[in-house]
């Protein structure tokens, strides 16, 4: 299993990577002042950031007792996509609703919008970091079958 200090070098690099490309691409898709939508996607993301590190946490757990490892195969990656941002999407749309002062529609099409996109975002950065920081554990996993 992963680190604290692991954890939380995952959770920030994440986040701030993603703060980097949403806030442009929200501004311009959403035709939101840029200042907007930092706000609120910095606001998102200290949300998200909290919530990675929890269900990161619980996640692995789970997929340790049940599987026996940490490693995630392509299908348990994109569960671990999915169940992320639908948990996130219920924590964010009303603070998007009330700080851009839209419907709670538009907002669940802005709050989808972001997490379709972090959806594809955290398969490509999760994929990345775990090839970038390997557990010595998987390749022991890897050797033994």
């Amino acid at each position: 299993m992963r680190s604290l200090g692991d954890r939380i070098r995952h959770a920030i690099s994440f986040e701030l990577v993603g703060l980097a490309l949403i806030t442009p691409l929200g501004a311009w898709a959403f035709h939101v002042p840029m200042h907007d939508i930092g706000v609120v996607g910095l606001v998102s993301a200290t949300i998200a950031t909290v919530w990675n590190f929890v269900f990161n946490y619980l996640f692995d757990r789970v997929l340790q007792r049940r599987a026996g490892t940490t490693e995630k195969s392509l299908p348990v990656r994109i569960v671990h996509a999915i169940l992320f941002e639908a948990g996130l999407l219920a924590a964010l749309m009303p603070f998007i609703a009330w700080y851009l002062g839209v419907s709670l529609w538009t907002a669940f099409v802005m709050d989808a919008s972001f997490a379709l996109f972090y959806m594809g975002y955290a398969f490509v950065f999760n994929l990345a970091y775990d090839r970038i920081f390997p557990l010595p554990e998987w390749a022991a996993d890897r050797a033994s079958t």
